[in-house]
């Protein structure tokens, strides 16, 4: 019984460590989720259709600020493909 315990205890960790991550490489923008992906990831046009325009935007690196929500910090290479999504508590 408690090896059972201590094996669906280390798969709920596991689970939640896995959704954090992906967390941190995706946003959500109404009904919409914006993902980075390297070569195939959206373009800027495609995050400003969908997110709107950013509270800030200093070259390639936008900021997303929402109320009660971590501040999104999104990064796009010089192709104009969005490269990574970080988050700032």
């Amino acid at each position: 019984m408690n090896s059972k315990c201590v094996c669906l205890a280390g798969l709920a960790l596991a689970l939640l460590l896995g959704a954090e991550t992906a967390s941190a490489t995706s946003m959500r923008c109404g009904v919409h989720i914006i993902q980075d992906g390297g070569r195939h990831g959206p373009m800027q046009y495609e995050v400003l259709k969908k997110c709107g325009e950013p509270t800030v935007r200093q070259g390639d690196t936008w900021i997303y600020e929402r109320r009660g929500q971590p501040t999104k910090i999104l990064r796009f290479g010089a192709n104009g493909i969005l490269a990574t999504i970080s988050e700032r508590r």
